[in-house]
Protein backbone atom coordinates (compact mmCIF):
# COMPACT_ATOMS: atom_id res chain seq x y z
CA UNK A 1 0.00 0.00 0.00
CA UNK A 2 1.71 3.39 -0.87
CA UNK A 3 1.68 6.09 1.81
CA UNK A 4 1.55 9.66 1.49
CA UNK A 5 2.95 12.57 3.79
CA UNK A 6 3.00 16.11 4.03
CA UNK A 7 5.38 18.16 6.05
CA UNK A 8 3.17 21.48 6.77
CA UNK A 9 -0.79 21.94 8.07
CA UNK A 10 -3.71 22.43 6.15
CA UNK A 11 -4.95 25.18 4.36
CA UNK A 12 -8.13 26.29 5.43
CA UNK A 13 -9.19 29.58 4.93
CA UNK A 14 -8.50 31.78 1.56
CA UNK A 15 -6.51 34.57 2.81
CA UNK A 16 -4.11 31.90 4.51
CA UNK A 17 -3.69 30.14 1.19
CA UNK A 18 -1.81 33.52 0.23
CA UNK A 19 1.33 32.66 3.41
CA UNK A 20 1.17 29.06 3.05
CA UNK A 21 1.75 28.77 -0.54
CA UNK A 22 4.32 26.14 -0.10
CA UNK A 23 2.39 24.07 1.90
CA UNK A 24 0.96 20.45 1.05
CA UNK A 25 4.23 19.41 -0.39
CA UNK A 26 4.59 15.88 -0.60
CA UNK A 27 7.84 13.79 0.25
CA UNK A 28 6.77 10.18 -0.10
CA UNK A 29 9.53 8.51 -2.19
CA UNK A 30 6.53 6.79 -4.67
CA UNK A 31 4.85 10.69 -5.28
CA UNK A 32 6.86 12.84 -7.83
CA UNK A 33 5.79 16.51 -8.07
CA UNK A 34 5.49 17.17 -11.73
CA UNK A 35 4.70 20.96 -11.44
CA UNK A 36 4.18 23.36 -8.43
CA UNK A 37 1.32 25.99 -8.62
CA UNK A 38 -1.48 24.45 -11.79
CA UNK A 39 -4.54 23.18 -11.65
CA UNK A 40 -7.17 22.17 -14.23
CA UNK A 41 -10.71 21.22 -14.78
CA UNK A 42 -11.95 17.92 -16.22
CA UNK A 43 -13.97 19.14 -19.35
CA UNK A 44 -11.33 19.48 -21.83
CA UNK A 45 -8.25 17.10 -23.18
CA UNK A 46 -6.00 15.63 -23.31
CA UNK A 47 -4.82 17.47 -20.31
CA UNK A 48 -1.92 15.40 -20.25
CA UNK A 49 -0.21 13.06 -23.35
CA UNK A 50 2.79 10.95 -23.01
CA UNK A 51 5.08 10.61 -26.16
CA UNK A 52 8.48 9.39 -26.71
CA UNK A 53 8.86 9.02 -23.24
CA UNK A 54 7.96 12.51 -22.15
CA UNK A 55 5.05 13.38 -19.92
CA UNK A 56 3.39 16.73 -21.54
CA UNK A 57 1.32 18.33 -18.61
CA UNK A 58 -0.91 21.45 -19.32
CA UNK A 59 -2.25 23.60 -16.17
CA UNK A 60 -3.09 26.74 -14.97
CA UNK A 61 -1.33 28.75 -11.72
CA UNK A 62 -3.06 30.62 -9.12
CA UNK A 63 -1.46 33.53 -6.99
CA UNK A 64 -2.38 31.18 -3.78
CA UNK A 65 0.09 28.81 -5.34
CA UNK A 66 4.01 28.99 -5.53
CA UNK A 67 5.35 32.31 -6.88
CA UNK A 68 1.82 33.41 -5.95
CA UNK A 69 1.21 36.80 -8.40
CA UNK A 70 4.16 36.62 -10.16
CA UNK A 71 2.64 33.47 -12.31
CA UNK A 72 -1.06 34.19 -11.84
CA UNK A 73 -3.05 32.93 -14.37
CA UNK A 74 -0.31 32.06 -16.49
CA UNK A 75 -1.65 28.57 -18.99
CA UNK A 76 1.58 26.11 -19.11
CA UNK A 77 2.95 23.14 -20.38
CA UNK A 78 5.55 21.41 -18.21
CA UNK A 79 7.10 18.65 -19.46
CA UNK A 80 8.64 15.23 -17.41
CA UNK A 81 11.53 12.97 -19.20
CA UNK A 82 10.04 9.57 -18.13
CA UNK A 83 13.18 7.70 -19.22
CA UNK A 84 15.88 9.74 -16.83
CA UNK A 85 13.28 11.04 -14.17
CA UNK A 86 14.01 14.85 -15.13
CA UNK A 87 11.79 17.73 -14.65
CA UNK A 88 13.04 19.31 -18.25
CA UNK A 89 10.85 22.86 -17.03
CA UNK A 90 7.86 24.58 -18.33
CA UNK A 91 6.70 27.28 -21.32
CA UNK A 92 3.98 29.93 -20.86
CA UNK A 93 1.62 29.60 -23.64
CA UNK A 94 -0.68 32.03 -22.50
CA UNK A 95 0.82 34.43 -19.08
CA UNK A 96 -1.45 36.49 -17.00
CA UNK A 97 -4.93 34.94 -18.40
CA UNK A 98 -7.96 35.74 -16.25
CA UNK A 99 -7.12 32.86 -13.25
CA UNK A 100 -9.85 29.91 -13.86
CA UNK A 101 -8.82 26.41 -13.80
CA UNK A 102 -11.48 25.84 -17.05
CA UNK A 103 -8.53 27.65 -19.19
CA UNK A 104 -6.38 24.56 -19.44
CA UNK A 105 -4.80 23.54 -22.44
CA UNK A 106 -5.67 20.57 -24.74
CA UNK A 107 -2.58 18.85 -26.62
CA UNK A 108 -2.54 16.74 -29.69
CA UNK A 109 0.77 14.98 -30.68
CA UNK A 110 0.76 15.69 -34.60
CA UNK A 111 1.77 12.82 -37.09
CA UNK A 112 5.16 15.27 -38.23
CA UNK A 113 6.89 15.76 -35.09
CA UNK A 114 5.45 18.37 -33.33
CA UNK A 115 2.65 19.17 -31.04
CA UNK A 116 -0.48 21.28 -30.77
CA UNK A 117 -1.94 23.34 -27.88
CA UNK A 118 -5.55 24.68 -28.05
CA UNK A 119 -7.07 26.97 -24.80
CA UNK A 120 -9.56 29.43 -24.01
CA UNK A 121 -10.29 31.62 -21.73
CA UNK A 122 -13.49 30.90 -19.60
CA UNK A 123 -16.40 33.34 -21.44
CA UNK A 124 -14.06 35.89 -21.26
CA UNK A 125 -14.19 36.10 -24.85
CA UNK A 126 -14.58 34.28 -28.51
CA UNK A 127 -11.41 33.53 -29.23
CA UNK A 128 -9.95 29.91 -29.43
CA UNK A 129 -5.82 30.47 -28.97
CA UNK A 130 -3.96 27.43 -30.15
CA UNK A 131 0.38 27.22 -31.01
CA UNK A 132 1.97 24.64 -33.08
CA UNK A 133 5.42 23.78 -31.50
CA UNK A 134 9.17 23.65 -33.23
CA UNK A 135 9.55 19.98 -34.29
CA UNK A 136 10.11 17.52 -32.01
CA UNK A 137 9.78 19.89 -28.98
CA UNK A 138 6.73 20.74 -26.43
CA UNK A 139 8.80 23.13 -24.95
CA UNK A 140 9.46 25.36 -27.75
CA UNK A 141 5.98 26.78 -29.31
CA UNK A 142 5.48 28.74 -32.88
CA UNK A 143 3.80 32.72 -32.07
CA UNK A 144 -0.21 32.40 -30.63
CA UNK A 145 -2.88 32.24 -33.68
CA UNK A 146 -6.60 32.77 -32.76
CA UNK A 147 -9.90 31.32 -34.45
CA UNK A 148 -12.52 33.96 -33.86
CA UNK A 149 -15.70 31.72 -33.08
CA UNK A 150 -19.36 33.47 -32.82
CA UNK A 151 -20.05 33.39 -29.32
CA UNK A 152 -17.39 33.30 -26.15
CA UNK A 153 -15.87 30.53 -25.83
CA UNK A 154 -14.52 27.79 -23.03
CA UNK A 155 -12.70 24.73 -23.01
CA UNK A 156 -10.56 22.45 -25.62
CA UNK A 157 -10.79 19.15 -26.82
CA UNK A 158 -8.55 17.74 -29.47
CA UNK A 159 -8.50 14.88 -31.54
CA UNK A 160 -6.69 13.95 -35.05
CA UNK A 161 -8.78 11.10 -37.08
CA UNK A 162 -6.54 9.70 -39.68
CA UNK A 163 -9.40 8.59 -42.33
CA UNK A 164 -10.79 11.68 -42.67
CA UNK A 165 -9.46 14.21 -45.53
CA UNK A 166 -9.34 11.79 -47.97
CA UNK A 167 -6.91 9.70 -45.79
CA UNK A 168 -4.29 12.82 -44.86
CA UNK A 169 -6.08 13.35 -41.50
CA UNK A 170 -8.15 15.84 -40.41
CA UNK A 171 -7.85 17.35 -36.83
CA UNK A 172 -10.99 18.47 -34.81
CA UNK A 173 -11.25 21.02 -31.87
CA UNK A 174 -14.43 20.30 -29.69
CA UNK A 175 -14.97 23.30 -27.50
CA UNK A 176 -18.23 24.81 -25.66
CA UNK A 177 -20.01 28.27 -27.19
CA UNK A 178 -23.27 30.54 -28.47
CA UNK A 179 -25.78 28.99 -25.57
CA UNK A 180 -23.17 27.21 -24.00
CA UNK A 181 -23.39 23.90 -26.62
CA UNK A 182 -20.53 22.16 -27.81
CA UNK A 183 -19.44 22.94 -31.59
CA UNK A 184 -16.54 22.09 -33.31
CA UNK A 185 -13.36 23.68 -35.79
CA UNK A 186 -11.48 21.26 -38.02
CA UNK A 187 -8.04 22.01 -39.60
CA UNK A 188 -6.77 19.73 -42.96
CA UNK A 189 -2.86 21.26 -42.65
CA UNK A 190 -1.95 19.93 -38.44
CA UNK A 191 -3.60 23.23 -37.55
CA UNK A 192 -1.53 25.94 -39.57
CA UNK A 193 -5.65 26.68 -40.92
CA UNK A 194 -9.05 26.22 -39.41
CA UNK A 195 -12.63 26.02 -40.91
CA UNK A 196 -15.65 26.23 -38.77
CA UNK A 197 -17.74 23.17 -38.28
CA UNK A 198 -21.09 23.18 -36.58
CA UNK A 199 -23.00 22.86 -33.11
CA UNK A 200 -23.13 19.74 -32.10
CA UNK A 201 -25.73 19.21 -29.01
CA UNK A 202 -28.60 21.43 -28.31
CA UNK A 203 -31.01 21.61 -25.40
CA UNK A 204 -33.67 23.71 -24.25
CA UNK A 205 -31.59 24.55 -20.86
CA UNK A 206 -28.71 24.80 -22.50
CA UNK A 207 -25.00 23.99 -21.17
CA UNK A 208 -24.54 20.15 -22.49
CA UNK A 209 -21.49 18.86 -20.97
CA UNK A 210 -19.63 16.68 -22.68
CA UNK A 211 -16.76 14.49 -22.35
CA UNK A 212 -14.88 12.85 -25.44
CA UNK A 213 -12.58 9.92 -26.72
CA UNK A 214 -11.63 9.13 -29.83
CA UNK A 215 -9.93 5.71 -32.09
CA UNK A 216 -7.75 8.28 -33.90
CA UNK A 217 -9.01 6.61 -37.37
CA UNK A 218 -12.70 7.33 -38.08
CA UNK A 219 -14.56 8.43 -34.30
CA UNK A 220 -15.39 10.20 -31.82
CA UNK A 221 -16.90 9.41 -28.93
CA UNK A 222 -18.85 11.35 -26.58
CA UNK A 223 -21.01 11.32 -23.15
CA UNK A 224 -23.34 14.16 -22.16
CA UNK A 225 -25.71 15.84 -19.73
CA UNK A 226 -29.00 17.35 -20.95
CA UNK A 227 -27.72 20.33 -19.02
CA UNK A 228 -26.00 21.63 -15.92
CA UNK A 229 -27.24 19.91 -12.61
CA UNK A 230 -27.43 23.54 -10.84
CA UNK A 231 -30.45 23.91 -13.99
CA UNK A 232 -31.64 19.99 -14.76
CA UNK A 233 -31.90 16.53 -13.35
CA UNK A 234 -29.48 14.87 -15.49
CA UNK A 235 -29.52 11.86 -17.50
CA UNK A 236 -26.20 10.98 -18.97
CA UNK A 237 -25.97 9.55 -22.73
CA UNK A 238 -23.61 8.00 -25.69
CA UNK A 239 -22.79 8.46 -28.35
CA UNK A 240 -20.64 9.18 -31.41
CA UNK A 241 -19.62 11.58 -34.41
CA UNK A 242 -18.07 10.00 -37.77
CA UNK A 243 -18.11 12.18 -40.52
CA UNK A 244 -19.90 15.07 -39.44
CA UNK A 245 -22.44 12.86 -38.69
CA UNK A 246 -24.00 11.21 -34.98
CA UNK A 247 -24.83 8.28 -34.08
CA UNK A 248 -26.06 6.51 -31.29
CA UNK A 249 -24.15 3.46 -29.49
CA UNK A 250 -25.98 0.49 -31.81
CA UNK A 251 -24.58 2.84 -34.97
CA UNK A 252 -28.00 4.44 -35.87
CA UNK A 253 -28.33 7.78 -37.17
CA UNK A 254 -29.31 10.72 -35.33
CA UNK A 255 -28.56 12.70 -37.32
CA UNK A 256 -26.28 15.02 -39.87
CA UNK A 257 -24.95 17.85 -38.05
CA UNK A 258 -25.30 20.24 -41.34
CA UNK A 259 -28.58 19.95 -40.68
CA UNK A 260 -28.49 20.97 -37.18
CA UNK A 261 -27.72 20.01 -33.68
CA UNK A 262 -28.75 16.51 -32.34
CA UNK A 263 -30.72 17.17 -29.03
CA UNK A 264 -29.09 14.58 -26.29
CA UNK A 265 -32.41 12.33 -25.41
CA UNK A 266 -31.79 11.64 -29.10
CA UNK A 267 -28.15 9.30 -28.36
CA UNK A 268 -28.58 6.61 -26.49
CA UNK A 269 -29.28 6.52 -22.57
CA UNK A 270 -26.86 5.31 -19.94
CA UNK A 271 -28.40 6.20 -16.62
CA UNK A 272 -31.53 8.03 -15.93
CA UNK A 273 -32.25 11.02 -14.07
CA UNK A 274 -34.08 12.49 -11.44
CA UNK A 275 -34.52 14.59 -7.92
CA UNK A 276 -32.27 12.46 -6.23
CA UNK A 277 -29.96 10.95 -9.09
CA UNK A 278 -28.45 13.51 -10.64
CA UNK A 279 -25.75 13.33 -13.24
CA UNK A 280 -22.68 14.66 -14.21
CA UNK A 281 -20.20 13.69 -17.01
CA UNK A 282 -16.46 12.53 -15.73
CA UNK A 283 -14.70 10.07 -17.73
CA UNK A 284 -14.94 8.41 -21.17
CA UNK A 285 -12.41 5.48 -22.69
CA UNK A 286 -12.23 3.35 -25.15
CA UNK A 287 -11.15 -0.71 -24.83
CA UNK A 288 -8.94 -2.64 -27.29
CA UNK A 289 -11.54 -3.40 -29.53
CA UNK A 290 -12.78 0.30 -29.38
CA UNK A 291 -15.74 -0.30 -27.21
CA UNK A 292 -16.32 2.45 -24.65
CA UNK A 293 -16.53 2.46 -20.92
CA UNK A 294 -17.48 5.21 -19.04
CA UNK A 295 -17.19 7.00 -15.14
CA UNK A 296 -19.94 9.68 -13.89
CA UNK A 297 -20.61 11.19 -10.62
CA UNK A 298 -24.52 11.18 -8.90
CA UNK A 299 -25.64 13.84 -6.74
CA UNK A 300 -27.83 12.48 -3.78
CA UNK A 301 -27.89 15.34 -1.69
CA UNK A 302 -25.20 17.96 -1.00
CA UNK A 303 -23.01 15.35 1.09
CA UNK A 304 -24.05 12.09 -0.61
CA UNK A 305 -22.15 11.55 -3.83
CA UNK A 306 -21.61 8.59 -5.82
CA UNK A 307 -19.66 7.03 -8.56
CA UNK A 308 -20.90 5.15 -11.47
CA UNK A 309 -19.34 2.99 -14.00
CA UNK A 310 -20.87 1.65 -17.10
CA UNK A 311 -19.42 -0.44 -20.26
CA UNK A 312 -20.77 -0.60 -23.53
CA UNK A 313 -20.96 -4.65 -25.12
CA UNK A 314 -21.92 -4.01 -28.52
CA UNK A 315 -25.63 -4.27 -27.50
CA UNK A 316 -26.44 -2.59 -24.55
CA UNK A 317 -24.98 -0.65 -21.42
CA UNK A 318 -24.16 -2.29 -18.28
CA UNK A 319 -24.00 0.65 -15.69
CA UNK A 320 -22.88 -0.10 -12.43
CA UNK A 321 -22.52 1.44 -8.71
CA UNK A 322 -18.88 2.55 -8.58
CA UNK A 323 -17.80 4.00 -5.42
CA UNK A 324 -19.12 6.57 -2.71
CA UNK A 325 -17.82 9.84 -3.72
CA UNK A 326 -17.98 11.92 -0.02
CA UNK A 327 -19.42 15.20 -0.27
CA UNK A 328 -19.59 18.53 -2.84
CA UNK A 329 -15.88 20.34 -2.86
CA UNK A 330 -17.48 23.06 -1.65
CA UNK A 331 -20.41 25.56 -1.19
CA UNK A 332 -20.91 27.62 -4.60
CA UNK A 333 -20.47 24.42 -7.00
CA UNK A 334 -22.88 22.13 -5.33
CA UNK A 335 -21.79 19.19 -7.77
CA UNK A 336 -18.51 19.02 -7.81
CA UNK A 337 -16.81 15.82 -6.66
CA UNK A 338 -13.11 14.53 -6.68
CA UNK A 339 -13.28 12.92 -9.61
CA UNK A 340 -12.75 9.36 -11.83
CA UNK A 341 -10.09 8.86 -13.99
CA UNK A 342 -10.43 5.32 -15.83
CA UNK A 343 -7.40 3.99 -17.25
CA UNK A 344 -7.36 4.51 -20.65
CA UNK A 345 -5.66 0.65 -21.25
CA UNK A 346 -7.37 -0.82 -19.01
CA UNK A 347 -11.20 -0.45 -18.66
CA UNK A 348 -10.81 -3.16 -15.38
CA UNK A 349 -8.78 -0.23 -13.14
CA UNK A 350 -10.20 3.50 -12.10
CA UNK A 351 -8.57 5.80 -9.80
CA UNK A 352 -11.44 8.09 -7.70
CA UNK A 353 -10.72 11.18 -5.42
CA UNK A 354 -13.18 10.84 -2.56
CA UNK A 355 -13.49 12.07 1.11
CA UNK A 356 -15.30 9.17 2.09
CA UNK A 357 -14.27 5.39 2.36
CA UNK A 358 -15.05 4.13 -1.05
CA UNK A 359 -16.97 0.57 0.02
CA UNK A 360 -18.24 2.40 3.28
CA UNK A 361 -19.18 6.09 3.00
CA UNK A 362 -17.31 6.32 5.97
CA UNK A 363 -15.87 9.83 6.00
CA UNK A 364 -12.01 10.03 5.63
CA UNK A 365 -10.29 11.73 8.73
CA UNK A 366 -6.75 12.23 8.72
CA UNK A 367 -4.31 10.79 11.68
CA UNK A 368 -2.12 13.88 11.09
CA UNK A 369 -4.49 16.69 11.35
CA UNK A 370 -7.91 14.99 12.64
CA UNK A 371 -9.44 16.48 9.41
CA UNK A 372 -11.66 14.60 6.71
CA UNK A 373 -9.99 15.09 3.50
CA UNK A 374 -10.02 14.12 -0.36
CA UNK A 375 -7.69 10.87 -1.17
CA UNK A 376 -6.75 8.94 -4.04
CA UNK A 377 -7.54 5.32 -4.45
CA UNK A 378 -6.93 2.38 -7.06
CA UNK A 379 -10.15 0.27 -8.33
CA UNK A 380 -10.27 -2.92 -10.02
CA UNK A 381 -12.81 -5.33 -11.21
CA UNK A 382 -12.36 -9.11 -12.25
CA UNK A 383 -15.98 -8.79 -13.81
CA UNK A 384 -16.61 -6.36 -16.07
CA UNK A 385 -17.62 -3.55 -13.88
CA UNK A 386 -20.05 -5.53 -11.17
CA UNK A 387 -17.64 -5.31 -8.08
CA UNK A 388 -14.39 -2.97 -7.04
CA UNK A 389 -11.53 -3.73 -4.94
CA UNK A 390 -10.23 -0.84 -3.61
CA UNK A 391 -6.98 0.49 -2.37
CA UNK A 392 -5.30 3.67 -1.01
CA UNK A 393 -2.80 5.40 -2.66
CA UNK A 394 -2.83 8.23 -0.79
CA UNK A 395 -3.90 8.45 3.15
CA UNK A 396 -3.73 10.29 6.69
CA UNK A 397 -3.03 13.89 4.39
CA UNK A 398 -3.04 16.91 5.86
CA UNK A 399 -4.30 19.01 2.32
CA UNK A 400 -6.59 17.00 -0.86
CA UNK A 401 -5.70 15.04 -3.34
CA UNK A 402 -8.18 15.49 -6.20
CA UNK A 403 -8.87 15.57 -10.18
CA UNK A 404 -6.76 12.46 -11.35
CA UNK A 405 -6.19 11.64 -14.93
CA UNK A 406 -4.55 9.18 -16.67
CA UNK A 407 -2.89 9.97 -19.88
CA UNK A 408 -2.81 7.09 -22.59
CA UNK A 409 0.77 5.31 -21.92
CA UNK A 410 3.24 3.08 -23.83
CA UNK A 411 5.22 -0.13 -23.83
CA UNK A 412 7.15 1.39 -21.09
CA UNK A 413 5.15 4.32 -19.01
CA UNK A 414 2.08 4.53 -17.33
CA UNK A 415 1.48 7.51 -14.92
CA UNK A 416 -1.13 8.71 -12.85
CA UNK A 417 -1.61 12.18 -12.18
CA UNK A 418 -3.71 14.77 -9.71
CA UNK A 419 -4.06 17.87 -7.98
CA UNK A 420 -2.73 18.04 -4.50
CA UNK A 421 -3.71 21.30 -2.35
CA UNK A 422 -6.51 22.79 -1.44
CA UNK A 423 -9.26 24.95 -3.58
CA UNK A 424 -11.91 27.69 -2.46
CA UNK A 425 -13.25 28.07 -5.71
CA UNK A 426 -12.51 27.34 -9.60
CA UNK A 427 -10.11 30.57 -9.46
CA UNK A 428 -9.05 29.82 -6.26
CA UNK A 429 -6.81 27.41 -5.47
CA UNK A 430 -3.02 26.43 -4.18
CA UNK A 431 -2.59 22.73 -6.15
CA UNK A 432 0.69 20.84 -6.90
CA UNK A 433 0.30 18.26 -9.85
CA UNK A 434 1.75 15.26 -8.40
CA UNK A 435 1.48 11.31 -9.51
CA UNK A 436 2.98 8.53 -10.04
CA UNK A 437 4.96 6.70 -12.66
CA UNK A 438 3.86 3.18 -13.38
CA UNK A 439 1.23 2.79 -10.63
Amino acid sequence: MIRSYITFGPVILLFMMLFLASACRDSGEEIITFKENGSWCWFQDERAIIHNNQLIIGSVADRYGKNGEAVDGNIDVTTYDLKTNTNLGSYILLEESVTDDHNAPAFLALPNDRFLSVYAQHNQDSLIRYRVSKEDSSLEWEAEQTIRGSGKVTYSNTYFLQSENNGKGRIYNFYREKERSPHYVFSDDLGENWQTGYKMISFEKSWPYVRYASDGKTKIHFITTESHPRFWNNSIYHGYFESGKVHNSNGNLIGDLKDGPIHPTEATKVFQGDSVNNAWTVDIQLDKNEMPYIAYSVRKNIDHFQYRYARWDRNSWNDYFLAFAGRALYEKEFHYTGLVALDPDNPDIVYISTDAHPETEVPLISNADNERHYEIFRGTTSDSGKTWSWEALTQNSVCDNMRPIMPKGNEKYKVVLWLKGSIKSYMDYNFDIVGIINP
